[in-house]
């Protein structure tokens, strides 16, 4: 089971904003051996969805997003940052995490497109959730990535 937190960057605290930046270095730059800005300057302004399952009674961050709003990014709204702890995957958090994100972002933002950078090897998991690939593969700090648009909706 996941509890949700979806907070403000300055509503986030000490201790969930930690959880969120060490599980980005370890996905991001660790495991995915990645070196790039992490902290772009986007945190500040965005929303953050972070996903939390209790194991063996510890609380431990399973899934994150952050969610842009239009112009802050792209002219649409954006998710970005999407990544499962390593433990966490195929047990259907990442499923969890999307579906959560997306309709916490379109009451957000209602009526807005999502744009995402998607790592290419995650293109058919993103057209499940209703994104289409907009551009032709492009490196983005040594991994292939794809632009992807989901239509606006509203809430």
């Amino acid at each position: 089971m996941i509890t949700w937190q979806w907070q403000t960057f300055d509503e986030l605290g000490p201790h969930s904003l930690y959880a969120v930046l060490a599980l980005r270095q370890r996905v991001f730059v660790l495991e995915q051996q990645c070196l790039y800005p992490d902290l772009d300057g986007h945190d500040q302004a965005a929303m953050h969805l972070l996903g939390w399952q209790t194991v063996d009674g510890q609380r431990q961050l399973a899934a994150y997003l952050r969610v842009l709003a239009p112009g802050a990014k792209y002219v649409e709204m954006s998710l970005g940052r999407v990544l499962t702890a390593p433990e966490a995957r195929t047990t259907g958090a990442g499923k969890l995490l999307l579906a959560e994100g997306i309709a916490r972002a379109v009451r957000l933002h209602a009526g807005h497109a999502i744009r995402i950078g998607a790592q290419q090897y995650l293109e058919r998991f993103y057209q499940s959730f209703g994104f289409v690939t907009v551009s032709a593969p492009y490196d983005e700090d040594g991994i292939q990535h794809i632009d992807m648009l989901r239509a606006a909706q509203t809430a």
